[in-house]
């Protein structure tokens, strides 16, 4: 948007009529409330009245997408565009948050109500976005061209940091090119971040320097009190780590701001949380809208899970999740790297393929798929390997596996 407006999308649905509720979201979130004021001129209006400026028709639900005290059916839908004046919001989150998001969901009437997009003006280029991103993700990791391959300690919680290290050490030689903490893993008393760095890093040293090949470890350094989260982060960077896994929203959106203008490692987002935002179709917030803050925020990494999860998300919503983390904002540097997990196993590499525009710009990160592999871990980075070759050319997974046995135990096992 080159204009000094910024708009949002919303998927209204009430029992009465849906230009006057979107009249009154406008009117709410910006300069008027319930009754005429005095002091509410047409100055102060042109100024800061954010305005609707469209309505695309939906068709009407014979029931309401949550209950609505006051109304009966048939309950209208349709997307309401609404622009927010810059100059009343400015480029701070929290303020658009308060502004444009937050409050129009108190709103009377209402059955329904779901944040679909948000579109932003230059002037919310002052943000950093991702430091490394795809291009950087792939000189650390030193991977020139293909997907990355990445896999997650197993089990997730349990193992004493020597026994993580171990874990690390078996995943470096079966050749991924990223290894991860899971997102459950941060500071526990059995394996504290500190402990678990001096285990890990010195396999990764011994790794790098025997083979020439750097692996990406991603420590948890995630934590509510930013001091103790940058403390993390400094001694994961004094023991030559170049990667963490943030719980974006564990953080908020101060803990992002704070830890990316300080960062030095690659930020490897995970989105737990954002299920409660966006699973009730007639509430919450679309990932296309909820992505772009964090990316403007400095994600590097973004994990949108994969087709075929094993959660609750339809194959469709992560395609156009995908297609959303790829889609530039301002340029094609504030992309991060999409990263394809849940439940991965090599056995939809060919319709992630095509699905996804044909790209190998993404890390396909598999935990059970690679450690649960009949032939072991090695077996499982190869056989995950083979399906992206796979793809890559144009065969399916079947024809592929005829001459190469990993995959053939993968799709026997899974398949």
């Amino acid at each position: 948007m080159k204009d000094d407006f910024i708009r949002v999308t919303y998927r209204i649905e009430c029992a009465g009529s849906i230009e006057a509720m979107a009249a009154k979201i406008a009117s709410d979130q910006s300069t008027g409330t319930f009754t005429e004021l005095p002091g509410e001129t047409d100055a102060v209006r042109k100024r800061c009245a954010a305005r609707v400026e469209g309505i695309a028709s939906l068709d009407d639900a014979d029931t309401p997408g949550f209950p609505d005290r006051d109304g009966a059916g048939p309950y209208h839908r349709g997307d309401v565009t609404i622009a927010y004046p810059l100059e009343a919001i400015g480029t701070d989150v929290a303020a658009l948050m308060t502004i444009a998001i937050g409050g129009v969901f108190a709103a009377r009437g209402l059955s329904g109500i779901r944040v679909m997009d948000i579109d932003l003006p230059e002037a919310w280029s002052c943000h950093p976005g991702p430091q490394f991103g795809i291009a950087g993700s792939r000189r650390m990791m030193g991977v020139e061209r293909g997907p990355m391959i990445a896999s997650i300690i197993k089990p997730s919680l349990g193992l004493t940091p020597e026994e993580t290290a171990e874990v690390v050490r078996v995943l470096c030689e079966a050749g991924v090119d990223f290894i991860k903490d899971d997102e459950k893993m941060m500071n526990p008393t059995y394996a504290p971040l500190k402990a678990r760095v001096d285990a890990i890093m010195p396999v990764i040293r011994d790794h790098a320097e025997r083979t020439g090949k750097q692996v990406m470890y991603a420590f948890g350094i995630s934590s509510a009190d930013p001091d103790t989260m940058m403390e993390n982060h400094d001694y994961v960077v004094r023991n030559g780590g170049n990667a963490a896994v943030i719980n974006i929203n564990s953080i908020g959106y101060g803990g992002m701001s704070f830890l990316r203008k300080r960062s030095a490692l690659c930020l490897h987002a995970h989105r737990n949380g954002w299920d409660i935002l966006t699973r009730h179709p007639a509430l919450g917030m679309e990932f296309r809208a909820y992505q772009k803050i964090w990316r403007l925020l400095g994600v590097d990494q973004f994990q949108i899970n994969g087709i075929r999860a094993k959660y609750w998300e339809p194959d469709e919503s992560f395609v156009q999740s995908f297609h959303d983390v790829m889609t530039p904002i301002f340029s094609p540097d504030d992309r991060p790297l999409p990263v394809v997990c849940s439940g991965q196993w090599g056995g939809q590499a060919v319709e992630t393929y095509n699905r996804t525009g044909r790209t190998l710009d993404l890390m396909y990160l598999g935990g059970g798929g690679i450690h649960g592999h009949p032939g072991g871990p090695t077996a499982g980075v190869r056989a995950i390997r083979q399906a992206w070759e796979a793809a890559a050319s144009g065969q399916s997974l079947e024809t592929h596996a005829a001459t190469h046995p990993e995959l053939a135990a993968s799709l026997e096992k899974w398949g």
